[in-house]
């Protein structure tokens, strides 16, 4: 089925087209610093288990099995009692903030059916983010997908794999900013590591106001850096208890807010980014970028009281809200919560060495594509000079080596996300990459997933003014 791009500019804006802004594409030869060498094959990766497909041409179908795990989700505005914050302008699943956690084990075939019961003329979607679904479960309006028409529904059906952390979310508009997302946890059969239970934190850049939705939206002022549903001055409590290893699953849920993510008192193990996982690595904090996720291990070994801390590291372009955090405490302590504090070490992109080997991307790629990320014209956001919807798609055949090469020319950060597919960056096996201001990020990534695939900033409002392309297969099986 046929989808029009014009009708995703539409769903993206909330009205109007977006026009033509540009150059053609760039080919940018040459390594970027995360740029593999040919024949790269890292010793902590050599001999183990590919996490590609060997069979390209096949795309992945919606499964034919009875589903294993079935889930309803309810989009409507929210209401009196559908949230602490008490903001009408949220659209809520379920009236809840965030949306119910789904949690499935790997394998199993998932069934969720979606109802529309937004304001009149309001579609929507819903996309399972870092999951690689068959294509017409991916939920972008305009490529995908038609949005689901207020009152009606949808049944969303694709297995569930690999394991790992994920989220899912609104793909129309703003809606990601009016709170339309959720956690979404495939579960090993058997973890990798050791650990006694799991907490997920989900962040986010709240706002309390209507999004911005005209034509070039700038990034809007937020009220506050939420933790799990609740502003700063209320934040959530954790309770530990000595000799406790916990297993925190982090997920930026924010449309546009880059976090430092800290623990005072402790040191995190990182175990997984993206869901993958990666051989673990002590560091103190980490930085994330939109719907980047990361899973770490902290043994609790310091009693007192203790500050998990989301700083914004784009405060001034968020109307420097609060910094976000969680409070945990050791046998519900009498302390003061402690804030983190001197000269940490920050988890580099370089640390992280993938677990599982990512296969048929050795040697020179097949096809290489270039792209500049810059600001445009009149509040465009272009990449590689065009602005979405009138950006040329980058074609690739079943079986490709591709590589992309990123090259961030705005002092601005961009966390760039591949549908459908997962890259290598580094030595690191993602589904979204964050470029800093100035940076230049090179992935390579195997064809094995036939169809047409979003690949775009996640800030939500870059989005909206272009910063976006589809990869699009040719000689489609």
């Amino acid at each position: 089925m046929a989808f029009s791009r014009r009708l995703f500019a539409k769903a993206l804006v909330g009205a109007g087209s977006i026009p033509l802004a540009g150059m053609a594409l760039d080919a940018m030869r040459g390594a970027g610093d995360d740029a593999p060498s040919a024949g790269d094959r890292s010793a902590s990766t050599a001999g183990r288990a590919d996490v590609t497909s060997d069979s390209p041409g096949e795309p992945r179908n919606q499964p034919s099995s009875p589903a294993d795990r079935t889930f309803s989700l309810g989009a409507r505005r929210a209401g009196e009692g559908g949230t602490p914050l008490d903001s009408t302008t949220q659209y809520l699943y379920n009236r809840r903030y965030p949306a119910p956690e789904l949690r499935v084990p790997a394998g199993d075939t998932i069934q969720v059916a979606v109802e529309n019961d937004l304001p009149k003329g309001t579609g929507t979607t819903v996309h399972w983010h870092g999951v690689p679904v068959p294509n017409e479960m991916d939920g972008v309006p305009g490529v995908t997908q038609d949005p689901i028409p207020r009152g009606e529904s949808m049944t969303y059906a694709y297995e569930a794999s690999p394991p790992g952390t994920y989220m899912y979310h609104s793909h129309v508009a703003q809606q990601m900013d009016r709170s339309l997302f959720g956690p979404l946890v495939v579960e090993e059969e058997e973890p990798r590591l050791d650990y006694d239970r799991e907490v997920v934190v989900f962040v986010d850049d709240y706002l309390a106001a209507t999004p911005p939705t005209e034509e070039n939206p700038d990034v809007p002022l937020y009220d506050g850096i939420v933790v799990n549903g609740r502003l700063p001055d209320d934040p959530q409590e954790v309770g530990v208890t000595a000799g406790e290893r916990v297993r925190f699953r982090f997920i930026n849920g924010a449309s546009a807010g880059v976090f430092d993510l800290r623990l005072a008192g402790h040191t995190l193990k990182v175990t997984h980014a993206d869901g993958r996982p990666v051989d673990p690595v002590q560091v103190d904090f980490l930085r994330f970028g939109s719907a980047e996720r990361y899973d770490a291990v902290v043994e609790f070994d310091n009693p007192g009281a203790w500050e998990l801390a989301a700083t914004p590291v784009n405060a001034g372009d968020l109307g420097d809200p609060e910094w976000g955090r969680l409070v945990v405490d050791y046998e519900q302590s009498s302390a003061s919560p402690q804030s983190p504090r001197g000269s940490p070490t920050r988890l580099d992109r370089s640390m992280l060495r993938a677990v599982e080997r990512y296969g048929h991307v050795r040697g020179s790629p097949d096809r290489e594509y270039g792209l500049t990320l810059s600001p445009g014209d009149d509040g465009a956001w272009l990449m590689g000079g065009q602005r979405y919807p009138d950006a040329d798609p980058l074609s690739v055949s079943p079986g490709d080596h591709v590589r992309v090469t990123m090259r961030n020319e705005s002092e601005m950060y961009h966390p760039m996300h591949l549908h459908g597919h997962f890259f290598k960056v580094g030595h690191a096996v993602r589904d979204t990459a964050l470029v800093a201001p100035g940076q230049q990020v090179t992935f390579d990534v195997y064809a094995d997933n036939p169809g047409e695939w979003f690949f775009h900033c996640h800030n939500q409002y870059h989005l909206a003014s272009g910063m976006a392309r589809v990869v699009s297969y040719d000689r489609q099986a």
